[in-house]
């Protein structure tokens, strides 16, 4: 506001004072010779238009930028609102993890271990999905042995731990309680006491909705005891 008032300052000071001579519209524009000496871009009237012209967009540059700033933040506010409703929860599981960019080692391990379909099934089902950091965090080489054919029902029970089927657990069932819950390769124990853990793991990000379930975001790979 400040900038815009400035600039109102500045042209009232032009047209009040008239610094550098009489506007064209006070003269006949006969005097300059043409239209074309007139729009010239060398007249001093042409010079005093851009000036102003260019005065003005320097003090609105601020304005017009935070502006936008806050047009885009309350965009992306909305947005992951919507995706936490779950009223833009037109892609399943997979196709949820893939546009997120972060879960390229999740979706990897599932397809060599034959688990996409399941995860893409009707559901509904509840998915705590370790972030590419997480499998980066395992010791050297775990990820690429796990990978192997040879060790495909190994991966598959890793990540049988992380999917709960017949139900769609959201933060709002978990906040202040501790229990088991029963995956597709055991027992394990979410604690919403302090935040939201699963076997050790903390959910970093909870309740990205997806068609036939929901994810939520853990910072570990869950291991099977043994």
């Amino acid at each position: 506001m400040r900038e815009v008032l400035l600039t109102i300052a500045i042209v009232n000071s032009f047209l009040d004072s008239d610094p550098l001579g009489p506007w064209p519209v006070q003269r006949d524009v006969g005097g300059y010779g043409s239209i074309d000496k007139f729009l010239n871009w060398d007249t001093l009237p042409m010079k005093r238009l851009l000036t102003l012209t260019a005065t003005f967009a320097f003090l609105s540059a601020p304005a017009l930028a935070e502006t936008c700033q806050y047009s885009k933040d309350r965009t992306a506010s909305y947005v992951e609102a919507e995706l936490v409703k779950g009223e833009w929860s037109k892609m399943d599981i997979v196709e949820t993890a893939a546009e997120a960019g972060q879960f390229d080692t999740l979706l990897a391990a599932a397809t060599a271990a034959d688990l996409v379909d399941a995860l893409k099934g009707e559901g509904p089902l509840t998915v705590f999905a370790p972030t590419d950091a997480a499998f980066d965090a395992l010791p050297d080489g775990t990820v690429e042995s796990l990978l192997m054919p040879e060790n495909k029902h190994k991966l598959a029970d890793i990540l049988k731990l992380h999917v709960i089927e017949g139900s769609k657990v959201t933060s709002d069932k978990l906040a202040g309680k501790t229990l088991s819950a029963s995956t597709l390769n055991g027992e394990v124990v979410i604690d919403g006491t302090d935040g939201v853990t699963v076997n050790g793991a903390t959910v970093v990000k909870a309740d990205i909705m997806a068609s036939n379930g929901v994810i939520h975001v853990i910072d570990q790979v869950l291991l099977p005891k043994g």
